[in-house]
């Protein structure tokens, strides 16, 4: 029998506010354990907590981002459950009434476009951090408790592992273009839980699902899902049952293992927060938030094609990332040639901050500079080659590029009269290439001109060298 996986996702996406979400404490990750916390944080006896309007905007913006119809009115309230590294005895968090509802993502499945909808976009607060590798013990550090997240909850639309990390990918490009998180999986900024089943090809009951944590990246979240379902359908044709119930990744071992049982729903006995007003979002503070959303990747992508003239692939991996498709609109704008503004922004610098493990906002050559440089090179100042050597200069020195040049003497030579002697000493040093050239073995054209080019380490100007080369082989 042909099973078809059926996959929704939960997705907390911690946001990158300066102070938690109902205090004054900072919400930057690191820092020594139990160091940022307050009464508040911790729901001390007369505490009382206030909503940071910051939030408030950037559950807006991606609810506006993610085409959510976006609530006037809507309600904080207490998840309550307990937990070591859960002072307080709730959450603060969103039920009956979230922020966001019924939106859509879409995603490029590698055979085709699909939409992704949207159960819901809430509000909520981080809990703690229970840590267990230290000795014998188990220590709590309250550090994250009160931290803000946005919860994105999908419908079970998605059918592959695939499908899943596109999703996931895809919604962490729109919260970084939106500067609302900086969408790191790694330090948990961006954490997934699946719900994941299997049924039979053409049937339309769902299955009994699971549920799986602990995915800490794109590849995880694939193998997890892709192992997950195929222990669905090996128990089913064994004659088992899948029992519900929520599993850990375990990323060595490449597989889920069983972490607790789980009911058809929890009973977190939900009910306002008394100490917190209802969320209200007026038609004036939306449409101030719809005028201060980005330009997202398909709409760049598009105006960069048609603007720049540039291939419709080069556009489309300079605007996977906000700041680089910034870069790059900073660099044209410096040198005013798009494509070899793309060339140079797809080829060495991306290959540089792949090398170094950097990120664009990291990369030692501003926009600006580059700009110069490419420029440089369009004014036939100097010739790719040299370029290389001049931007590898730029990344450990502040000098612009015209200033590297004068300084290392690397403008290109144009003067005739200087090419032409460094052509008849390469032509009076290889006279066995030049007979057999002049014999019909013209593919030793090349030898030549990079003979010459070597002979004026590379600053002579190719047009010219390839025009008084040709004259002068004739003889």
């Amino acid at each position: 029998m042909n099973y078809e996986i059926v996959v929704g996702l939960e997705v907390h996406c911690q946001l990158n506010t300066v102070t938690k979400a109902f205090c004054g404490c900072s919400a930057k990750f690191g820092g020594a354990a139990n160091s940022n916390v307050c009464p508040v944080c911790l729901a001390l006896p007369g505490a009382l907590p206030v909503l940071n309007a910051r939030v408030v905007e950037d559950a807006v913006k991606l609810g506006l981002a993610t085409d959510c119809t976006i609530a006037s009115h809507s309600i904080l309230a207490r998840k309550n459950y307990f937990y070591p590294d859960l002072p307080k005895g709730y959450q603060i968090s969103q039920f009956e009434e979230p922020i966001c509802s019924e939106g859509m993502i879409h995603i490029d499945t590698g055979e085709g476009r699909k939409e992704v909808r949207l159960v819901r976009i809430h509000i909520e607060e981080d809990a703690g951090k229970s840590i267990h590798d230290i000795g014998d013990d188990t220590y709590i550090d309250v550090n994250r408790c009160g931290v803000p997240l946005l919860e994105i909850v999908s419908y079970p639309d998605l059918r592959t592992p695939k499908e899943a990390s596109a999703y996931l990918q895809k919604l962490r490009q729109i919260v970084k273009y939106l500067g609302v998180s900086d969408g790191n999986m790694e330090e948990g900024s961006l954490r997934c839980d699946a719900n994941v089943s299997v049924r039979p090809v053409g049937s339309t009951e769902y299955g009994t699902r699971t549920e799986i944590k602990n995915m800490n990246s794109f590849k995880n979240v694939e193998k997890a899902i892709e192992y997950e379902a195929k222990r669905h359908i090996e128990v089913i044709e064994g004659g088992g049952k899948i029992v519900q119930e929520t599993r850990l990744w375990d990323a060595d071992k490449l597989e889920t293992r069983s972490m607790r049982g789980k009911e058809a729903a929890h009973d977190y006995r939900y009910f306002p927060d008394p100490d917190l007003v209802p969320v209200l979002v007026d038609d004036s503070t939306l449409e101030r938030l719809k005028g201060e959303l980005p330009e997202f990747p398909e709409d760049r992508s598009a105006r960069f094609v048609s603007e720049y003239g540039i291939p419709a692939y080069d556009a489309g991996v300079l605007t996977v990332e906000r700041e680089l498709a910034d870069y790059f609109e900073g660099v044209v704008q410096a040198s005013g040639d798009a494509k070899a503004s793309s060339n140079w922004v797809m080829g060495e610098v991306m290959r540089t901050l792949k090398e170094k493990y950097l990120d664009i906002s990291e990369f030692g050559i501003s926009a600006e500079r580059l700009g110069g440089l490419v420029r440089m090179i369009g004014t036939g100042t100097i010739s790719n080659t040299i370029a290389k050597q001049v931007f590898e200069i730029m990344q450990s020195d502040e000098a612009t590029a015209e200033a590297v040049v004068e300084r290392e003497g690397l403008a290109q030579v144009s003067d005739t009269g200087a090419i032409e002697a460094a052509i008849q000493e390469v032509l009076d040093a290889n006279p066995k290439q030049l007979e057999q050239y002049r014999g019909g073995k013209e593919q030793l054209f090349g030898f030549f001109v990079g003979q010459c080019m070597q002979k004026t380490k590379g600053k002579a100007n190719p047009k010219v060298v390839n025009e008084i080369l040709r004259k002068m082989l004739v003889g």
